[in-house]
This record gives structure tokens, C-alpha cells and sequence, in this order.
């Protein structure tokens, strides 16, 4: 329904309006007495209300009266509009310092007294003035009928335009110039800064930092760092009373003092043993002692702080001879070697069963896929020590057509001829561009599968390569390196000896040496180290011992010492600083 009065529309249940608080649904005659009623300032109506026992009483109806506040409130609004239009007609005299003009009505409770400044002020600053003053708490009803929560409005000041013939006012003193100002709220905020960073930084230098410093031990007590069953230690000597007992809470064991101490050796391990994961190089570490009394109670001491070191495992990687290889088969091999009774995992997996007790060695046969980099990431925790990360890169390129040796492919023989297993894409053509025999393509074309007899023609690393090719595909290469040497009985017997005259002969002919591959005998001393990794030391061949030095790299399986005499067979490979260069491949130590 369209309230009467204010034009807004209700719900046709509402009994009144829920803006202006007038009543809906009453007749016109209602209607005028009930306005007749508040412009003559009378009271709101009054009903009669029962209870469930029968019980009348009368009493006003509340939202009667706010509808009566709010014509009342309206009423004085007119009343204003019409007061500040006479003072408009009116000519303005800048001279009149205050005009007060006091308003009384008989129907309201408190009398309302308004003073209006006129001093170099427009009509539309004092409007402002008037109303950001008066502020007006207005009860609302929400759809239901029901009072809401009491608001407050404070009317926002509009912004009055001024003109020549209304002029600001003029500054006052007290106000600082523009630039002045700025400069200080410049200053002030300098000032703050660097008061924040002082404190700052003080509050690290005094709080956080002395948080983290390690504490100092009581007075008197000695630590030292030494050997415990061959293994890193420390020896904590605890000052006290001749005869008295100490207790260690973290050991779980007392010590008596002796001659002013009470002695306390503990090997670093014992800190680690449990802890799984990550473990850092240092470890900082508690004791906190007890002095044990004869009744068996216990006083805290002060506790005592020091720092152990924690070993790296030990891993060599033997195999492949750098961490990242380009392979072109789907094995490959990595060979560690381990500290015996370590634990090895390889990706997440545990391989700890297949290391070698005795040697520490451990093969693990890597499955390489034609992808790219294939990572395998090897982690040692071996006893006492921390775990040690190496991570081995095999990399495989991809292929359009799939090439691929059989699984179990040999990477060493001692056999000149290898017989090779392979597979690839159903009707591709293959081709083998190294030494090869009897080539059997007999299922290439219903299962991809063929084979051939590699033929190896020098001792040592020999490569196999074969090419698949597709119409409408790009070619797929493999090549797959096979350690080649002869056994002991037929490599040692074409050995030449390395007498004055064989020596000259060899580095002058070296290039046709290293081709045949050439097998001689170096016997002598070993005098000093080129390598480690892989071992090259330089060995005298003079029967002096004196003359006739030959670089010799280790292929054996015995690690050389300086100063140890040895018997090789070795291989002519090149020249280095003006002596002969050879692959030693059978090491005897007389």
C-alpha cells in the first residue's frame, strides 16, 4: 500500500509506514483526526491490551508516538526553510558580529534555541554548520513491524564555493607556510625511521641475537675432543666436591668425582645413532648433570654445552667415470664402493643386501629409457657417519624409431667376436657401421628383432654402432662400448720387453704401436703419482731404475703404491711430456 503521506510503498499488512512511521489501512476521517492530534500536540492513542487470564490495560502504542516525533520533526524543518528564506531577504551586514534567534514551541518537551553566526560567513557555511551540529538518532520498523536498532546520521558539510565577493578569510598566524610544513612532516618522518631502526636494531643486538649465542659452560668445566675405540670423542671433566656423585640425565649414568673432577667420556655417535634424515656437519649438544646426594636426591647443575662433528659416509663411484653419461642402451651399469655394512638406496629403494661384506662394493644394473636425462640418485648412511647424496645422469636420446640391445648385453669380454642381440620397429632397415659378422635379419620384418657378431679389433674400449631408419621417420643410432682384453695367457705372451734399444724403437714408432695396440712389459719402482682419478703414475724401465720413464694408467684391479715395485703388461695408447704412454691391464707384484 502507498503510505498517504510520505508517497512510499509498504506491504498491505504493515499498520504503518516503515519511513515516516503514519498509519495504513484507516479511513480519510481517521485519517485528519489523527494528524489534527499531533499538530495540536496531543498524545499518541492508547489501546486496550489483554492477557491470556483476561486482564485489560491501557497503554500507548509506540510506534504512534514515533510517528508523532517524526511529524514533529518535519514540522520544525518547514519551520527553519522558512526562517532562513526571511534572512535571505534580508541585506547582509558584514558589520553585525552575531544574530540570535530563539525559537520556542509549546507542544515540545525541551524548547530548541538556534544561534546563527554571521561573520563574513555565506548562508550555505552556516546551513552546513547547522547541520553537521544536530545530530538525530531515528528509530526505524523493518518489514515486520518490529523496532530496529537506533541510528545515528551526522549530515556531511557540502563544500562552499567562494567568490570574490565572499572571500576567504584571511590566515591566521598560527598557521605555518606550505613549504615550512612540509619540510617538518618530512623531518618527523626521518625521526621516526630512525627511531624503528634503532630500535631494531637493538632489539636484535640485546634480544634475538643473545637468544642464539651459545650459552657458556660453568666455571671449571674442561672440554676436550679425542679418540674412543678408534672413534671421535669427547671428554667432559665436571668439577666437584672429593667423593661426591654426578649424574648425567642424557647418559643415564653417574660419575664419582676423583682428584676435583668427575670424568665423562662420550663418543659423538651416541648423539646421532637414532636420528633419521638430513643431518648437518656440526652438531651442538647438551649435558645436564645432577649432583647426587647419599639420600638419593638430586640438585640440578648448570647444564654443559659443546659442538661434535658428524663424518660424511664414504661412496666412490667406481662406474660410470663421471656422474652424468650419454648412453645409447636400455642398461647401463653403476658401481659403487661402500664402507661394508652400510645402507644404500637407490631412487627411495633399499639395495643395502647386495653390497659386498668384504669390499664394500655394490653393482646396480640402471634401466635407461630413450627420454632423455635418466636420474638415479644414490644415498649412504654407513655407521657413525651422516648420509652421503651422489647422483648419477644417464642420458638417453630419444628416438622416432625404437632401437634397443637385449637386456643382458655384455659391456667386457675376453673374446675378440661378441655375438649382439637387437630389436627395432617392424620392416626398418638396419645397418652396422662397425667391424660385425654374419648379420641375421630373418624376423626383421614380422618382429624387429636381428643379430650380428661384433668382431673387436683392438684391446680395449671398442664401440658397437647400428642404424634403424623408416620412410617418414627420423633415424635411431645406438652405440654401445664393449671393454675388450684378451685373457692373461694370450695378452702376457705378445708382450715385448722394454730394454734400451725397444724404448727408442717405441717412441719412435708410437702411432703404429697404439693402432696394433702392442703389448709391452714395464717392470720398476714406482716413482711418483700424475693421477688418482683414474690412477697414471710414472715407473723407470732402466735396469738402474734410473732412465727410460714410461706413463702407465691403471685398468688392473690393484691399486698402485709409490715406492713399490711392480710387474705390468700394458698397451701402447700416446706419448705424454716426451715419454711413452700405456694402458697397463695385468699388474704382478714380482
Amino acid at each position: 500500500m502507498k503510505c498517504p503521506e510520505c508517497g512510499l510503498w509498504n506491504r498491505a499488512s504493515q499498520p504503518h509506514c516503515i519511513r515516516c512511521g503514519a498509519p495504513l489501512n484507516i479511513d480519510e476521517a481517521s485519517r485528519f483526526a489523527w494528524k489534527d492530534s499531533l499538530r495540536d500536540g496531543g498524545a499518541s492513542a492508547t489501546y486496550l491490551r489483554a492477557d491470556e487470564f483476561g486482564q485489560t490495560d491501557q497503554s500507548p502504542e509506540p510506534r504512534d508516538a514515533l510517528a508523532g516525533e517524526m511529524q514533529d520533526l518535519k514540522r520544525r524543518k518547514e519551520r527553519g526553510r522558512a526562517l532562513q528564506e526571511k534572512l535571505r531577504s534580508k541585506p547582509s551586514d558584514v558589520s553585525a558580529s552575531r544574530v540570535i534567534v530563539t525559537e520556542k514551541d509549546t507542544g515540545d518537551p525541551v524548547s530548541v534555541r538556534r544561534t546563527i553566526v554571521l561573520n563574513q560567513e555565506t548562508e550555505a557555511d552556516l546551513q552546513a554548520k547547522r547541520e553537521s551540529e544536530m545530530r538525530s538518532r531515528v528509530r526505524f520498523m523493518d518489514e515486520n513491524g518490529a523496532f530496529v536498532e537506533s541510528r545515528v546520521y551526522d549530515p556531511l558539510v557540502p563544500v562552499s564555493f567562494r567568490t570574490s565577493e565572499n572571500p576567504l578569510p584571511r590566515r591566521s598566524s598560527r598557521y605555518l607556510p606550505r613549504k615550512r610544513h612540509t619540510f617538518l612532516r618530512a623531518f618527523l618522518a626521518v625521526v621516526i625511521l630512525a627511531l624503528l631502526g634503532a630500535g631494531g636494531y637493538f632489539g636484535y643486538r640485546y634480544l634475538f641475537a643473545d637468544s642464539n649465542r651459545p650459552r657458556e659452560n660453568p666455571p671449571g668445566v674442561i672440554i676436550s675432543a679425542g679418540v674412543l675405540d678408534d672413534l671421535a670423542a669427547h671428554t667432559v671433566m665436571i668439577p666437584g666436591a672429593e667423593g661426591s656423585t654426578i649424574y648425567i640425565r642424557e647418559l643415564h649414568a653417574s660419575y664419582v668425582v676423583d682428584e676435583g673432577f668427575a670424568t665423562v667420556e662420550i663418543p659423538d655417535h651416541v648423539w646421532y645413532d637414532n636420528l633419521e634424515g638430513s643431518l648437518d656437519e656440526t652438531m651442538d649438544v647438551t649435558l645436564t648433570p645432577f649432583l647426587k646426594a647419599s639420600s638419593g636426591r638430586q640438585t640440578p647443575m648448570d647444564p654443559i654445552t659443546y659442538t661434535i662433528s658428524i663424518p660424511l659416509s664414504k661412496v666412490e663411484l667406481e662406474a660410470p667415470e663421471t656422474n652424468r653419461t650419454t648412453v645409447s642402451t636400455t642398461m647401463a651399469t653403476i658401481r659403487i664402493v661402500v664402507r661394508p655394512g652400510s645402507r644404500v638406496t637407490v631412487n627411495g629403494k633399499d639395495y643395502s643386501d647386495t653390497v659386498s661384506s668384504q669390499t664394500g662394493e655394490m653393482t646396480y644394473n640402471a634401466t635407461v629409457q630413450p627420454k632423455g636425462d635418466n636420474v638415479f640418485t644414490i644415498v649412504v648412511r654407513s655407521q657413525y657417519c651422516r648420509d652421503n647424496t651422489i647422483t648419477v645422469v644417464f642420458y638417453r636420446e630419444k628416438q622416432d624409431i625404437p632401437l634397443d640391445l637385449a637386456v643382458g648385453t655384455y659391456g667386457t669380454t675376453d673374446r675378440k667376436v661378441m655375438k649382439v642381440n637387437a630389436t627395432t620397429l617392424p620392416g626398418a632397415h638396419v645397418e652396422v657401421l662397425t667391424p660385425y659378422a654374419d648379420l641375421n635379419i630373418s624376423e626383421l620384418d614380422t618382429t624387429g628383432k636381428f643379430s650380428f657378431n661384433a668382431v673387436f679389433d683392438k684391446i680395449g674400449n671398442n664401440t658397437i654402432s647400428i642404424v634403424a631408419s623408416y620412410p617418414g621417420k627420423s633415424p635411431s643410432q645406438v652405440d654401445h662400448v664393449v671393454y675388450y682384453l684378451p685373457p692373461p695367457d694370450e695378452y702376457t705372451v705378445k708382450a715385448w720387453p722394454l730394454t734400451a734399444e725397444g724404448y727408442s724403437e717405441l717412441l719412435s714408432n708410437i702411432q703404429i704401436r697404439a693402432a696394433r695396440s702392442q703389448v709391452y712389459v714395464v717392470k720398476g719402482v714406482v716413482q711418483y703419482s700424475v693421477s688418482d682419478k683414474p690412477q697414471m703414475v710414472v715407473i723407470n724401465t732402466s735396469e738402474d731404475g734410473k732412465s727410460q720413464p714410461v706413463l702407465v694408467e691403471n685398468f688392473t684391479k690393484t691399486k698402485w703404491e709409490v715406492g713399490k715395485y711392480y710387474r705390468l703388461y700394458a698397451d701402447a695408447a700416446s706419448t705424454y711430456n716426451g715419454m711413452p704412454y700405456l694402458n697397463a691391464r695385468y699388474t704382478y707384484t714380482r
